[in-house]
């Protein structure tokens, strides 16, 4: 399955990410990819996407990334709504849910 993720290039303590479209088997830190189609800068938050080659290649079938999927949309590139790329684990929200009910039973034996 393709996916179009990004790839981290830069130095050290600079981060530099390039929009790539590539096989979802494929590693994240390099590897083999089909085609570069933009990039990002995090710091300048500079953004250069192929808008025509990204397009292409959703229409062939590949899927952007949660993050990719973010900025495409954020770009107009794509409609939809954002995801929430940094949502709190499933354990983490079960035991607040927990905690949520055991005080409600609370409030109600008090009242």
């Amino acid at each position: 399955m393709l996916t179009i993720r990004f790839i981290r290039t830069g130095k050290k303590n600079q981060p530099f990410f390039r929009l790539v479209v590539t096989d979802k088997k494929n590693p994240p830190r390099g590897g083999k990819f089909l085609e570069i189609v933009g990039h990002f800068n995090p710091f300048s938050k500079e953004k250069v996407l192929k808008k025509e080659r990204i397009e292409h290649w959703i229409s062939v079938g590949a899927k952007p990334s949660p993050r990719v999927h973010n900025i495409l949309v954020g770009e107009g590139i794509i409609k939809g709504k954002k995801i929430a790329v940094h949502s709190k684990p499933k354990k983490t929200e079960a035991k607040e849910a927990v905690k949520q009910e055991v005080k409600k039973e609370e409030v109600i034996k008090v009242g």
